[in-house]
């Protein structure tokens, strides 16, 4: 049987729908002793997004990113959040929107990329996927300053930094932001052997 079998959706109610969506599903879900359960679930949708991880082995170096992320704050983190550079896809391919989001963002015109993975952020109540990439990058590939659209309310700081320094800073708690420590633990294991 099919989890779509097991799904029987009674009722779908939107409750925002701006930017994002916010939606209550009311639904039966048969589970594995046989029985039907009625469950409802609020199912938040702000789009599928992509994120980049740029590195540079012969320097050990990577790019990311320092910003405000409302949220986190509102949730008690005092701190601006330090992140690989991402996007919202809207209307683009993956590779579109990471190719411009990161020019705008760190002002790094992007070569080659390798896609390693998607993951569901939050699948017990974000419908957003992230697509996450990797790619190489040289001093030479900074073409302008970036800092991100400040029609977007954005004030982004671009990050140069020292792998093993940045990887430590998940640790001490400086990284918490998901898609970040993924993709940093990517690195760890097939980018960056330990010293």
């Amino acid at each position: 049987m099919t989890v779509k079998q097991r799904i029987r959706i009674r009722q779908t109610k939107t409750i925002h729908d701006e930017w994002a969506s916010l939606k209550i599903i009311s639904f039966d879900y048969l589970r594995r002793d046989g029985a039907w359960q009625s469950l409802q679930r609020e199912n938040y949708n702000c789009g599928h997004g992509a994120t980049i991880l740029l590195y540079n082995v012969d320097r050990r170096t990577i790019i990311l990113t320092r910003q405000f992320r409302m949220a986190a704050f509102t949730d008690g983190y005092e701190d601006l959040m330090v992140e690989t550079p991402a996007g919202l896809l809207d209307d683009a391919t993956p590779e579109e929107r990471i190719r411009a989001e990161t020019q705008e963002e760190t002002g790094y015109r992007v070569g080659p990329i390798t896609k390693v993975f998607e993951a569901y952020m939050s699948p017990g109540a974000l419908t957003q996927k992230i697509y996450c990439f990797i790619g190489e990058y040289t001093p030479q590939d900074r073409i302008a300053k970036g800092g991100g659209l400040r029609e977007e309310g954005e004030d982004i700081e671009v990050l140069e930094m020292d792998f093993d320094a940045a990887y430590a800073m998940i640790a001490d708690g400086r990284i918490q932001d998901g898609k970040t420590i993924m993709l940093l633990q990517h690195a760890a294991l097939h980018l960056f052997p330990a010293r």
